[in-house]
């Protein structure tokens, strides 16, 4: 016996996901320093990149990564998107722009939120600096930046970032 009904087309399943993150020496290294407004990356000894954040390994080598290097709250947009998407129990007034930053001595991009500027107004290029949140309201996580804004100073040349986009 056929049904001739419509198709489901959604339902509301409600659903939770706890999970617990242990960040490891280099991790916790890097988050210590976050809650104290520095941003700390570690180098390789073979292939001289910077990782921010810090893994406690070069990806690329395979080696131990044991120095460690503060690098500038400063950076340039790598690549970004402007999500125009509203979703359940967002935080954020749309549109707003997740971007790629490649911070000033470091070698790997950190993701974060561009704010300060109309979303169309981003691009690849345009050079950065972090909002810290008052350091008597940090902890160890990412959240103790607010967001990144931009500088105000000329854009970054392709040739300086086109290597990590």
């Amino acid at each position: 016996m056929a049904e001739t009904t419509e198709p489901v087309t959604m339902i509301d399943t409600p659903i939770e996901l706890r999970y617990r993150f242990t960040a490891g020496l280099a991790q916790s290294r890097f988050l210590r320093g976050v809650e104290q407004g520095r941003l700390l990356g570690q180098r390789c000894p073979q292939c001289k990149k910077v990782y921010v954040s810090p893994r406690g390994a070069c990806a690329a080598c395979g080696v131990p990564t044991d120095e460690e290097v503060e690098v500038s709250d400063k950076g340039t947009v790598t690549t970004f998107c402007v999500v125009n998407v509203p979703f359940y129990d967002q935080k954020m007034e749309i549109p707003y722009v997740s971007a790629t930053i490649l911070l000033d001595g470091a070698d790997i991009g950190l993701m974060h939120l561009i704010q300060e500027c109309p979303s169309e107004d981003v691009h690849m290029g345009m050079r950065v600096e972090a909002v810290w949140k008052p350091p008597e309201e940090r902890t160890p996580s990412l959240e103790s930046i607010k967001y990144f804004r931009p500088t105000g100073e000329p854009d970054a040349d392709y040739e300086s970032y086109g290597a990590h986009v």
